[in-house]
């Protein structure tokens, strides 16, 4: 559900509707969370608003960039084991 607010005027469902789809072929990679259309004369200013991507973390491991080890192999998962780690100084 995207909450949208139409400023200045009104808009058809099917406009809304219309600017909604816009944005998820403009941002596929985002969730839409909402949509600020500010009516303007015969133009229309649209501001979207996003959900907060995931954050996982990644880290450098054996010349391989990884989230987690689950799809290495037991050479590689034994390397990790085996490395020697460095503790930040304080």
């Amino acid at each position: 559900m995207v909450d949208v607010n139409v400023i200045g005027g009104k808009l058809s469902r099917e406009e809304i509707d219309y600017y909604i789809d816009c944005a998820e072929v403009k941002y596929p990679e985002k969730h839409l969370r909402a949509i600020d259309l500010e009516l303007d004369g015969d133009f229309v200013n649209a501001k979207y608003y996003f959900s907060d991507a995931p954050f996982q973390r990644i880290r450098r491991i054996t010349g391989y960039l990884v989230g987690t080890l689950d799809r290495f192999n037991n050479a590689k998962r034994a390397e990790e084991k085996d490395r020697v780690k460095h503790s930040q100084p304080q």
